[in-house]
């Protein structure tokens, strides 16, 4: 069963009809009617809804709210936003108690890179990807000429992000903002969104019912969250409007405008995946070791059909699966997208998925897919053992950051291992022997 949604407005009309009632009651004997009940308003985020908490009379929950946005609404005068904007975006806010169990969930079992490229670069989207770069072939041209981003890449990332538009969530931006903000974890950055977010409707670029994205705030056919939005996007199309919900050539100007002011570097690929000598050490393949392609030429670093190495002044040596799997040259542009999805895996399926979108294949060396991928709570115990045993890997979190996996380097070089930095199953039960 779906669980409803209150309105802010709803419960601070529900709460003065009970005081109402009450004032009433002191006054006559007949009985009066209870309060109307409230009335669902549910939001869709398909597979789950945002619904209200398991108890819909708290009150004090609602009043406390209500106090929030009090508070914001003074903040937000003070930051030059105008009453009629405060009174769109505001007077009905909701709180949505199912997106602080999404931001709040910690998913157990983590996803390796060969099944996150598997499930993001499959051929059904390659195929839709080539249509789509057709269908906007003009609007991604032009925003090529103007920001030097390839026009591959920008349908790459709308594919990833949306599934090329077909679903960049319809959940309200200011309700989702709001209440991020309320919970609290996150407080002054969902506060600092959703001031943005309120600059943004009172520059007329879209209304608050148009306003929807992701559970998390992330908005549009790509994904901006709402300063990103003001920093970043594009009127491309001319008509006095951001639109990166509805104007493709908005959509595609504001990603490609994102990339080149984060450090795009036109005429050079993201990347390309690379034969390593049979001496490489695997230590080397760290974002800390940068170097010119033409270095890496000379201890052996081949492309792997064989073309000259693309031209990079300080290019990484990457491999997502360790010593085992695949490897990669990458340059400034890959570090770049990280800039607009921090995270390796991404990084890299946006490049792949590029790169079948302009006709290339795909990647050649096998992935290792006997290895089984940590769940958050073994890499927990991998970070806890390797802090036990004197290999500092920072805070115990089960996540897999640059801390651990310099630490896990450290302990295979003591163990005569090659130093990949990869969390296998095979290490942790190693470590963990007395």
């Amino acid at each position: 069963m779906q669980a409803p949604v209150f309105s802010l407005a709803h419960h601070l009309r529900r709460a003065a009809a009970m005081l109402v009632f009450v004032l009433l009651s002191s006054c006559t004997s007949t009985p009066l009617p209870p309060p109307e009940a409230p009335v669902a308003s549910p939001v869709s985020t398909g597979s789950a809804a945002i619904g209200t908490t398991a108890n819909p009379t708290d009150e004090a929950l609602w009043q406390r709210f209500a106090q929030w946005v009090a508070s914001l609404r003074d903040a937000a005068r003070t930051a030059g936003i105008g009453e009629a904007t405060l009174r769109d975006a505001l007077d009905n806010v909701r709180y949505l108690p199912r997106v602080v169990e999404l931001d709040r969930a910690q998913p157990e079992f983590t996803r390796a890179v060969w099944e996150y490229i598997d499930v993001v670069v499959t051929p059904q989207r390659i195929t839709s990807g080539q249509e789509k770069l057709q269908q906007v072939r003009t609007e991604a041209d032009a925003a090529a000429a103007r920001y030097g981003v390839p026009p591959s890449i920008m349908v790459a990332i709308w594919g990833i992000e949306s599934n090329f538009g077909s679903h960049y969530g319809d959940i309200p931006t200011i309700d989702a903002l709001a209440t991020l903000g309320f919970e609290g974890r996150r407080e002054k950055w969902a506060q600092t969104e959703l001031m943005a977010a309120l600059k943004i409707l009172q520059n007329g670029d879209i209304d608050r019912a148009q306003m929807i994205g992701s559970w998390a705030g992330a908005m549009g056919q790509t994904q901006f969250l709402p300063s990103n939005f003001l920093a970043y996007a594009v009127d491309a199309d001319g008509d006095g409007r951001r639109d990166i919900w509805g104007s493709m050539a908005d959509v595609l100007a504001s990603t490609a405008n994102f990339l080149a002011r984060s450090g795009w570097q036109a005429g050079l690929p993201w990347g390309v995946e690379v034969q390593l000598p049979p001496d490489f050490d695997p230590g080397r393949a760290d974002t800390s070791v940068r170097q010119p392609s033409a270095q890496w030429a000379a201890e052996g670093v081949r492309s792997i059909d064989g073309t000259p190495l693309p031209a990079f002044a300080d290019g990484t040596i990457l491999q997502p699966a360790g010593a085992r799997g695949p490897a990669f040259l990458v340059g400034p542009n890959f570090r770049t997208i990280l800039r607009y999805n921090n995270s390796t895996n991404y990084a890299l399926a946006v490049g792949l998925l590029a790169q079948r979108l302009d006709g290339s294949s795909g990647v050649q060396a096998p992935w290792p897919r006997d290895l089984q991928p940590l769940t958050r709570s073994q890499l927990q115990a991998l970070q806890d053992t390797l802090n036990q045993r004197g290999f500092d890997s920072g805070t115990a979190d089960g996540m897999m950051g640059p801390a651990t996996r310099a630490a896990l380097r450290r302990y295979q070089r003591s163990a005569g291992l090659p130093a990949d930095g990869y969390p296998t199953l095979e290490l942790l039960q190693r470590l963990q022997q007395p």
